[in-house]
């Protein structure tokens, strides 16, 4: 996998606003991992691929799950967008032959999930505190270079309480995710 040539690839797939979103997605993703010892290649290769389907309509999407039978669940069978990540990670298994281990990390870079390894952690991180992203707390951006669990629940808390104010479909994998850094913490505490 050079990253040079999937940088070209994802450039013609996605609008220059998702393309520049990548960008700035793959950067945060190499500060992370230098400062958490992970592959700052690997890690800028799914920040750049992680939003391969986020364009993808509907339609595409649901069509797309069909037929390379991908399994779904319940929440998104309602909310298709919900999907990109599967869609995501099938198109760069395919494309690019990805690990496992970036496979996980972009199927859930939306939802999150509970026990996600550090790679995901900050795939899911960098996609919310890209530097491009508007409101976001310089605090926040802090907060991830030294804890990621407690980024983690921040975000899983943004995540909960906008989907309620706007009363829209959650999935209950953002829900355990939290629940289980909660658990954590508490386990520490006592």
């Amino acid at each position: 996998m050079k990253i040079e040539i999937i940088e070209i690839e994802i450039k013609k797939i996605l609008s220059p606003k998702r393309y520049e979103h990548s960008l700035r997605v793959a950067d945060k993703m190499k500060e992370l991992a230098e400062i958490y010892h992970l592959d700052v290649e690997i890690a800028s290769i799914i920040g750049l691929v992680h939003d391969i389907a986020k364009e993808m309509t509907d339609e595409e999407l649901i069509n797309y799950t069909t037929e390379n039978k991908i399994e779904i669940d319940d929440t998104e069978k309602l909310k298709p967008t919900l999907r990109h990540g599967k869609v995501g990670a099938d198109i760069a298994c395919k494309k690019w032959n990805i690990t496992p281990e970036m496979k996980d990390a972009i199927i859930y870079h939306t939802t999150g999930k509970k026990e996600m390894s550090t790679l995901g952690k900050i795939l899911f991180i960098a996609d919310k505190i890209e530097d491009g992203r508007k409101n976001i707390n310089p605090e926040l951006q802090t907060l991830a270079k030294t804890n990621l669990d407690v980024t983690l629940k921040y975000l899983y808390t943004q995540i909960i309480q906008k989907s309620l104010q706007k009363d829209s479909i959650l999935h209950l994998l953002t829900i355990e995710a939290r629940n289980e850094l909660i658990k954590m913490q508490k386990e520490k505490t006592s």
